[in-house]
């Protein structure tokens, strides 16, 4: 392609402006995040630890997730959403996981999921956006301006790369007074049939002599073209039509599709070895106030090959082994059902943690059924000890000072060494 066409196109699209993925705070490409690998760049003798924050949007029914089978209590709130004992993936005589978490049920058996029961804080608030806010700055006593994850990123003067979000937007948990975390959006570049991909892709190469902002244009297309083709790679291995699960649309409340092809860009950036230590990934929907049985069995079947078969290929590199997957939701829902044949907004529910160093199994003890505050579970496990655990088992940190002066007791939820 001659210059002066490339320049005639690049302008015309309106990326030599500015660069289609370099816009807003803490943006950057692909191609730049990749350039931060550094294989090999941990010794063996000083493993360093990875988590992978994903973020259920909408309020995840914790309920129907991690199912306390066996309470009739359970079947009693609600008759029509409930499952019987028999389609629940069992983990013990008590609960068992929804029938569409084969995956996450394997990585139960092989001892590398933990559930952490009753996550929530006092004086819960069941605003999805208030509620969230709670969660991603660790402050349910007042408004916070920093992220429990951007603490971190203040008091460790860390590079932009060390915290990445694959999402279209950065999350508040990110963002710290003096550093934020990066956002790297897993939207590619989808085509027209009639469009040549060679023709596309000779756009995204940089020509010798050009300025720099068609150089930095070039860059940004050929990140448009590799998140496109990375995002149908991760989406190649989908069930076929005959189990496919229906689409979802995201609510308002935040968080996208496309689970697995996020989860596909961290592996990617954690097998390059790329010097990142937190991301954040997504997957909205779960505000099922109808219709919740459907809605939410082709959620979590998404979650679960996304999930599964993350942490299946990590477990396959060093570095790999060193990551650590955290599922939370904003609140589960309320116990009873509603007339709509869904549940309404809710307080604590499950946290899931995956990975090869998790110590699998269930952490902290299952809220009651029946001693419930107006309706809905109370906590029996303050979420900041779930945090706390990552700050201090994988990010090396201490908990009280990045929790705003929480003192806690972080839960055991990782292996040493």
């Amino acid at each position: 392609m001659d210059r002066l066409t490339r320049r005639r196109f690049l302008l015309a699209s309106g990326v030599a402006g500015g660069g289609a993925l370099a816009a807003g705070a803490g943006a950057i490409t692909l191609s730049r995040l990749l350039d931060t690998a550094r294989p090999g760049r941990h010794p063996a003798d000083r493993p360093v630890d990875t988590v992978v924050l994903v973020t259920l949007y909408g309020g995840n029914d914790g309920l129907n997730t991690v199912i306390p089978y066996a309470d009739p209590a359970y079947r009693a709130a609600r008759p029509e959403l409930a499952y019987p004992p028999e389609q629940v993936l069992r983990m013990d005589g008590d609960h068992g996981l929804h029938p569409a978490l084969r995956g996450l049920a394997g990585l139960w058996a092989a001892g590398r999921l933990a559930i952490v029961h009753g996550a929530g804080y006092p004086q819960p608030d069941r605003s999805h956006f208030r509620s969230m806010d709670i969660w991603q700055t660790a402050a349910p006593g007042g408004p916070a301006d920093t992220g429990w994850v951007g603490r971190w990123l203040d008091e460790t003067r860390a590079p932009i790369e060390a915290a990445v979000s694959f999402e279209p937007v950065l999350p508040p948990l990110l963002v710290g007074r003096r550093r934020i975390g990066a956002c790297v959006s897993y939207q590619g570049l989808e085509l027209p049939d009639w469009v040549e991909p060679a023709v596309v892709a000779a756009l995204g190469r940089v020509q010798a002599g050009e300025p720099a902002t068609q150089a930095r244009a070039a860059t940004a297309y050929a990140d448009l073209i590799e998140m496109g083709r990375l995002v149908r790679q991760a989406a190649a291995p989908a069930a076929g039509p005959t189990d496919a699960a229906p689409a979802v649309t995201a609510t308002g409340t935040g968080g996208g599709g496309a689970l697995g092809a996020q989860l596909a860009l961290v592996a990617r950036c954690v097998e390059a070895g790329v010097p990142t230590r937190v991301y954040s990934v997504s997957l909205g929907g779960f505000d099922t106030h109808a219709a919740e049985r459907a809605a939410q069995q082709a959620l979590l079947g998404q979650l679960d090959a996304a999930v599964a078969g993350f942490v299946t290929r990590m477990a396959g590199s060093e570095a790999g082994r060193r990551v650590a997957v955290v599922v939370y939701s904003e609140f589960g829902r309320r116990v009873r059902a509603n007339a709509s044949d869904g549940t309404d907004h809710g307080t604590a529910g499950p946290v899931l943690v995956a990975g090869a160093r998790v110590a699998g199994g269930f952490h902290g003890e299952p809220p009651s059924l029946t001693d419930l505050d107006r309706g809905d579970l109370r906590f029996t496990v303050d979420f900041r000890d779930v945090l706390g655990a990552v700050l201090e088992s994988v990010l090396g940190a201490d908990p009280e000072q990045h929790l705003l002066g929480y003192r806690g007791r972080p839960l055991p939820l990782f292996r040493t060494g």
